[in-house]
């Protein structure tokens, strides 16, 4: 009901290799966080807060997906997880191409391209989106 709602979006997980990548599961993202924080009924500031990764991962993500709505950019969008827990948070598939983003809250953050995806998708990219260079990913920076 959320999501017909437009309350909440969800992402199916990307798989070619079933044997070792979880696809069955879905990720939800609010379209606003305030109402994600009113429901979980936490309004404190982010320094104060223990789900600001949470917050930053759901932020850059739909303001990516409204980005790619405005501009036509219509890239199917999921996230990939194998068995044996390597993680990314958004691969998005256009055009015959791969790109793959793990989205970090600290500039600092150590974020490698996880082996699985590097062996099984080597045409694919990968980067890092942190506030340093989330501007340019939204589509924001000029």
């Amino acid at each position: 009901m959320l999501e017909k709602a437009y309350v909440i979006y969800g992402r199916q997980g990307f798989s070619r290799n079933l044997r070792k990548e979880i696809s069955k599961s879905r990720r939800y993202y609010f379209y606003d966080n305030g109402i994600r924080n009113g429901l979980i009924s936490n309004f404190n500031a982010i320094a104060l807060r223990d789900d600001v990764g949470a917050l930053w991962e759901n932020y850059v993500l739909v303001e990516r997906l409204k980005r790619n709505l405005y501009t036509g950019h219509l890239a199917e969008s999921y996230f990939w997880r194998t068995h044996d827990r390597q993680e990314i948070d958004l691969v998005e598939e256009w055009g015959g191409q791969l790109s793959a983003a793990e989205v970090k809250w600290s500039r600092t953050a150590k974020a490698r391209i996880p082996s699985g995806w590097r062996r099984t998708y080597p045409e694919g990219s990968f980067e890092v989106v942190h506030p340093g260079n989330y501007l340019e990913f939204i589509g924001a920076a000029h």
